[in-house]
């Protein structure tokens, strides 16, 4: 009886473990709509204005870029939804 009482408890507690955060995934269009959104679930709302900030002006940066979704595909693929926003904070910050 106490075994399966440990048991019952060690899998509640593993339950209750922080999921892995999102990662976005580039590969194909599709992919990336489905990752981005589900990575951006991963912020608190307060990041998540920088998120989009960041996503959004990315095709923007690149000046002969004849394929700008691509580049924000390549660009975002393998990061995390904290990955992007800290990025972004230090791109608006540098120099200042």
């Amino acid at each position: 009886m106490k075994y399966a009482a440990a048991l019952i408890l060690l899998g509640g507690s593993a339950s209750c473990a922080d999921a892995p955060a999102n990662v976005i995934d580039g590969s194909s269009p599709a992919a990336f709509a489905e990752t981005t959104e589900a990575a951006r679930n991963d912020l608190p709302l307060s990041d998540r204005l920088v998120f989009d900030s960041a996503i959004a002006s990315v095709p923007a940066r690149r000046y002969a870029n004849s394929d700008p979704a691509s580049a924000a595909r390549t660009t975002f693929d393998g990061m995390t939804a904290a990955d992007v926003v800290a990025t972004e904070r230090a791109r608006i910050t540098r120099g200042k």
